[in-house]
């Protein structure tokens, strides 16, 4: 049982991580792994994620509403956007619910997750500084769109990071930093959307208590803060301070796990 401290931590951890490209699943793991705390139990869990979504229509309304409207009114741009985020978001999809047993079992474990941390933190510093920065997201094709949703299917595994390996691939394809996080962000609506309402049937036979409502404020609050905070951000800066904490944050990780053995 969570008390409602430890609700709202965890509400703050999902709002923050599902954003930067940090993955969110981890730290949903390692925090109560670290801390001993029970497990939140399905009920939260859906919470926190129909909180995130929640922050990406609030964030992103505009661009929803004109991708809407564009399957009525001729809007090509808005359109093409919408074709690239379906593109992007199908295989995803198809390996989220493929793999979903392994993401909820094997893959969960610390010693998976911190190396998966290192891995795509190494890869996020390489390639963010290498590339180049010659592309806006209006100059995608749906070949982009699909390496960049190919991508997105290792998230699967705790410690990757949905944002993390779509706004590497982004930066792979020279993608501007802003427009890699922007493309990232709308592509995670659908993918968290499906699962959240897939997910929130079972909430009938869960009560709703008020952690529930807690750990959903916090992630929504949260998760707008943070597209806030890392759009800015990269807008003159690199992701490397991101691809350092996960480094750090795995060696660490891997200290805790060795010293519990």
């Amino acid at each position: 049982m969570l008390s409602h401290l430890q609700a709202v931590i965890l509400g703050i951890v999902q709002g923050l991580t599902e954003f930067l490209p940090v993955s969110s699943s981890a730290h949903l793991v390692l925090i109560p792994w670290l801390f001993g705390w029970d497990d939140p139990g399905l009920a939260f869990d859906v919470a926190l994620h129909l909180g995130t979504l929640a922050a990406l229509l609030i964030y992103y309304r505009r661009a929803w509403v004109g991708m809407a409207a564009s399957l009525v009114n001729g809007d090509r741009e808005n359109r093409r956007l919408l074709t690239l985020v379906i593109i992007a978001t199908v295989p995803g999809a198809l390996i989220g619910f493929l793999f979903e047993k392994q993401a909820e079992t094997i893959f969960r474990s610390p010693a998976l997750i911190a190396p998966m941390l290192a891995a795509l933190g190494l890869a996020l510093w390489v390639l963010d500084r290498a590339m180049p920065m010659r592309r806006k997201m209006s100059e995608m094709t749906a070949f982009d769109a699909l390496l960049i949703g190919l991508s997105q299917a290792f998230a699967v595994i705790p410690g990757v990071s949905r944002s993390g390996s779509t706004i590497t691939m982004g930066r792979v394809l020279s993608l501007e930093r802003e427009d890699a996080a922007n493309f990232s962000f709308l592509m995670a609506t659908p993918i968290i959307a499906g699962a959240g309402l897939l997910e929130s049937r079972k909430l009938i036979h869960n009560d709703l208590t008020a952690d529930v409502g807690l750990g959903f404020i916090a992630s929504a609050v949260f998760g707008i803060m943070a597209i806030f905070v890392l759009l800015h951000f990269v807008r003159t800066r690199t992701y490397v301070p991101f691809a350092w904490y996960r480094i750090i944050a795995a060696a660490f990780v891997l200290a805790v796990y060795f010293h519990k053995l």
